[in-house]
Parts: structure tokens; C-alpha cells; sequence
């Protein structure tokens, strides 16, 4: 072959050329991103409508049909949609082509569903548009339990505390808990109260309601000095709202306790987890990208912040552990790449030990 004899003529050029591509192959492994799923550039975008009470058929009818519809002619880029409707919800879900401008798609994928608002039923809250992609995939579980603090508490806990926190790691996504009761205010009235005092629902609403404010009231100025003043228009714990008064007839006064009771109580729960039988919350952390770039784009932004003298030497410290543990994270996944190859090849068959020299057979 022709290859052959050039190289014959020429066994400099091609000794360079393989030396060449032996830098170029180890220049080029340590310039590849490792992470444990590849980086799929797919972006998808979901919309969520939400109103209560409206059925699955009429949310397909009066809010996914004109959302996927208007997104369609308006939206750049759309490979095709998806949607589902249930009970006063709805998803909708586009998917883009893999060369699309995903934050462009995105702001007009916002801006159409606010202007469909005006064509929607009266009442419905404007939508909550997630952006994720193809490689968002769950890497973790974490699941809460405790046999002293209520699940409500847990809850609370583990949406306000401990996904904030996670939220933070480069190249993590925290999704909404699973499992667990939504904590909220509740107000248990007592009928046969009601009735004996002529009161109704409402009015133990309005008393709350009109009581329980939040007003600026400014500063006072008093000689030399300026103080802030604070207004009591907003109790401070949910006890006291069951004293808040609801009317005064007849010389005396009508309390929220004598009609109600306020608590620290959960809505009807919808969804229950459950951990080696017990009730738990459960939350999935998601890779969004590839971590170990994520966090050197982020260590090399704080080491240009620094240089211009924005922040302090701190966030460069805080990102410099940041990249640290994302690249022995890294490693990690490369030692069990190859020993998982290792134990591949001893299983069939191969290995670094010489095979013992065959001993003649004697006729």
C-alpha cells in the first residue's frame, strides 16, 4: 500500500506524528470533562397553569389548547410539545432543538403565557415556567424522618433549610419535596359558636384579616437621635391570633378562641413517602450539567472578582474547596471506570499473569 511505503521513505515524519498524537491524546483526557451522565443538550421548558377546581377536560380545553398553540406560532425553535391535565392543574411541556437559543426560547415562552392571561378563565394565576434538560437526572435521595418533631415541621425544614442549602452546589438541582404536610396557619371554627352568637364564616375571616397587617410606619426623629418605629398591626406567634377580637357589643367582647381555633396545622395531604415503614420526606438531587466545569467557570469568576478588588479573598477560598471536591469527585468516578474495566477484561479471560509453559506429553 501506498501508506506503507511512505512511511518506509519517511519514518521521521510519521515517528514525530506518533509522538504528536500521543501529547495531543494526553492534552486532551485531561482537558475532558468527566462527570457520570453525559451532558445531552436537549433543553426542555414546562409550564404549569394552575386553577382550583377546574376539571382536567375543560384546563385542556380553555388553557393547554391556547398555550400549546400560541407557543407554537410565537416560540423559536419548538421540536414538538407535550401536556397532561389533571384536576385544576396542567403541564406543558416543549421541547427545543438541540441548536436553540435556550434563554431566548425561554423569555418568549414567559412573555406569551403572560399575555394569554387575558384570554384565560377569569381567576387564573399566572403559570410557573421550569427549565431543565435530557441529562437532569436524579444522582441522589435524601429521606427525613424524626420520631419527636411533627411532619409538617419536617417539611418546613427540609423546603426552607436544607434545599436552600443544596441549591447552591454547582451543577445540583433540588426539586420540590415528596411526602410530607405543607405547613400552614389553619382555622378550626366551631358551628354551634357561630350560631349561638350570630356570626358567620366570614366574619371570623374578616377579623383576621383586617388585623393581622404589615405597615411601614417610618422613623421619629426625637432630639439628636432617630428611632425606628414599629407598629403591633401583626402578632408574632399563631396563639395570638386566637386572641384578636372579633366585635364588642354590650359591654363586652367577642374573641377568635370563643368561635375558633387557630393552629400550626397542614392542608390535605396528597402525596405520603414512606422509610423502612415510616412516614418520611424524600427529596431528589438532580445533575443539571457537568459539576466539575460548572465549579471552575465558578473558581475562576471569584479569582477575577478578587483581582479587581470586589470581594474579598474568602469566595475565592470558598470556590477554590468548591472546585477541590468536584474534581476528587471526578477522579472517583475515573478509578471505578477502570477498575470496572479491569474486572471486564478478567472476566473474560485476561489478565497480566504468564500462562505456565505447557509440560510434553511422553508417548
Amino acid at each position: 500500500m501506498w501508506i506503507v511505503k511512505l512511511a518506509l521513505h519517511r519514518p521521521y515524519t510519521f515517528i514525530m506524528l506518533a509522538v504528536l498524537i500521543v501529547f495531543l491524546g494526553v492534552y486532551s483526557i485531561q482537558k475532558m470533562p468527566t462527570d457520570i451522565f453525559p451532558d445531552i443538550k436537549i433543553p426542555i421548558a414546562a409550564v404549569i397553569w394552575r386553577y382550583t377546581g377546574l376539571l382536567p377536560e375543560e384546563m385542556a380545553n380553555r388553557i393547554v389548547l391556547f398555550s400549546e398553540r400560541s407557543a407554537q406560532t410565537v416560540v423559536n425553535d419548538v421540536e414538538h410539545t407535550e401536556s397532561q391535565s389533571v384536576n385544576s392543574e396542567a403541564v406543558v411541556k416543549y421541547f427545543f432543538q438541540p441548536t436553540a437559543n435556550h434563554d431566548l426560547s425561554m423569555a418568549q415562552i414567559i412573555a406569551v403565557s403572560q399575555t394569554q392571561l387575558q384570554t384565560s378563565p377569569p381567576g387564573t394565576q399566572p403559570p410557573f415556567v421550569l427549565s431543565y434538560n435530557a441529562s437532569s437526572v436524579p444522582i441522589l435521595q435524601l429521606a427525613l424522618s424524626s420520631e419527636t418533631i411533627p411532619e409538617q415541621e419536617i417539611f418546613d425544614l427540609s423546603n426552607n433549610v436544607l434545599r436552600t442549602q443544596l441549591a447552591t452546589v454547582a451543577g445540583a438541582s433540588i426539586p420540590y419535596p415528596y411526602g410530607g404536610k405543607q405547613r400552614e396557619v389553619q382555622v378550626d371554627l366551631d358551628p354551634q359558636q357561630l350560631r349561638a352568637r350570630g356570626l358567620a364564616a366570614a366574619d371570623v375571616v374578616n377579623a383576621i384579616g383586617s388585623q393581622n397587617l404589615i405597615l411601614p410606619a417610618g422613623t421619629e426623629k426625637i432630639g439628636t437621635k432617630e428611632y425606628f418605629v414599629k407598629l403591633n398591626a401583626s402578632p408574632t406567634k399563631i396563639e395570638e391570633l386566637n386572641d384578636l377580637p372579633i366585635r364588642a357589643r354590650n359591654g363586652g367582647v367577642l374573641y377568635v378562641r370563643d368561635v375558633a381555633h387557630v393552629r400550626d396545622g397542614y392542608p390535605p395531604q396528597t402525596n405520603i413517602a414512606r422509610v423502612d415503614g415510616k412516614r418520611a420526606i424524600v427529596m431528589n438531587v438532580l445533575k443539571t450539567g457537568n459539576g466539575v466545569q460548572a465549579t471552575n467557570t465558578a473558581l475562576e469568576q471569584a479569582q477575577t472578582r478578587y483581582k479587581a478588588g470586589i470581594v474579598t479573598y474568602l469566595e475565592v477560598a470558598s470556590a477554590e474547596t468548591a472546585a477541590l471536591q468536584a474534581q476528587l469527585a471526578a477522579v472517583n468516578i475515573q478509578a471505578r471506570r477502570m477498575s470496572a474495566s479491569v474486572l471486564l477484561v478478567k472476566a473474560l479471560g485476561g489478565g497480566w499473569e504468564t500462562p505456565p509453559p505447557r509440560s510434553a506429553k511422553s508417548d
